[in-house]
């Protein structure tokens, strides 16, 4: 198979891009092309490896066990273009290059204002961010198509460099309205008769939650699975139940009194926050320097956020995080 000779580098990023979405027509979008141009490369593509790549599913289209197979490739060897990019601009410095930092969705929520900080004191770098669940985060690290990731739990799949960058607490939080708010430092089966409102299976949160109940020798009454934060947040809102969730999604609606953090035993539940490049990756001077910002500025940034929930003892430096009721 002498495909290799014949294939272009716009094919590749063109079937990357086309594999993600399962369609020409968002592809071509994306890319800014037609969607003939978009089609016309995918078919010189599929001649030159001598199978198909995509099965037509009416509108969309679905990855063949050959397109499976080779968009892992593909994104190595993009990736693998992108680092020789980053390894020439860093002759440089540390002043120019692009970043691409994995967020995992929880991050989203604080993370953002930390990007645009460094970027602004430091506009000759691109610093972009993409959300995926840990999973995804994990194989664009492998990928080589993302430089960093922030992620709460230590990456044990794949070989990595991971260090803590804040701590990172969930909180059960009610509506106002809820009669245990502001109670003192009650025993978890006083909820007996409440429903969970939970993230679905295999997330982080689900995960903390279940050791919650298994450290509390607690089976709720009624569980609900909900697909994100903001879901969960809207739900509790609407009196539907209770639910687990990172303080650092919550300032919003903590500051205006539309939810209500549970004083609960065994609550916060303490977590970590980390960033994790792969360990034979060698970072370049701008993803050092933004490293190094981040490493140095997390604790701070949330604590600058969240400290008006701590009690005073605890505030400052973000390592022992303690909610506290926000009565009216």
């Amino acid at each position: 198979m002498n495909f290799v000779r014949n294939l272009t580098l716009r094919q590749l990023q063109i079937f990357v891009v086309a594999a993600r979405h399962l369609s020409y027509a968002r592809a071509a979008e994306e890319l800014h092309l037609t969607p003939p141009a978009v089609s016309m490369q995918l078919k010189q593509l599929e001649d030159n490896v001598g199978l198909p790549l995509f099965d037509r599913l009416g509108r969309g289209v679905a990855l063949t066990g050959a397109g499976e197979l080779l968009v892992h490739h593909a994104l190595r060897i993009l990736g693998e273009i992108k680092d020789a990019e980053a390894s020439l601009q860093a002759l440089n410095g540390a002043e120019s290059g692009q970043i691409t930092v994995g967020l995992v969705s929880t991050a989203k929520y604080f993370m953002p204002r930390l990007l645009a900080k460094f970027a602004q004191a430091h506009p000759g770098v691109d610093v972009q961010f993409t959300v995926g669940n840990r999973a995804s985060l994990l194989q664009k690290l492998q990928d080589k198509t993302i430089d960093l990731a922030i992620m709460g739990r230590l990456p044990q799949e794949i070989d990595t460099h991971a260090e803590p960058l804040a701590s990172h607490p969930y909180v059960l939080i009610a509506p106002p309205s809820h009669p245990l708010v502001g109670a003192k430092s009650f025993e978890m089966h006083e909820l007996r008769a409440d429903t969970f409102l939970l993230r679905e299976e295999g997330s982080g949160s689900r995960r903390v939650a279940e050791d919650m109940f298994k450290n509390h020798l607690f089976i709720p009454a009624r569980t609900l699975s909900l697909g994100s934060n903001e879901t969960i947040k809207q739900a509790v809102m609407a009196g539907m139940g209770v639910g687990l969730i990172s303080l650092h999604t919550l300032s919003l609606e903590l500051r205006t009194g539309v939810l209500k953090c549970l004083d609960m035993q065994g609550t916060p539940i303490e977590r970590t926050w980390y960033i994790t490049h792969m360990a034979t990756k060698r970072l370049m001077p701008a993803t050092a320097k933004f490293r190094n910002f981040l490493l140095n500025e997390t604790v701070y940034a949330l604590s600058e956020e969240f400290d008006v929930y701590l009690p005073p003892q605890r505030r400052r430096g973000n390592q022992h995080i303690a909610c506290i009721p926000l009565n009216d």
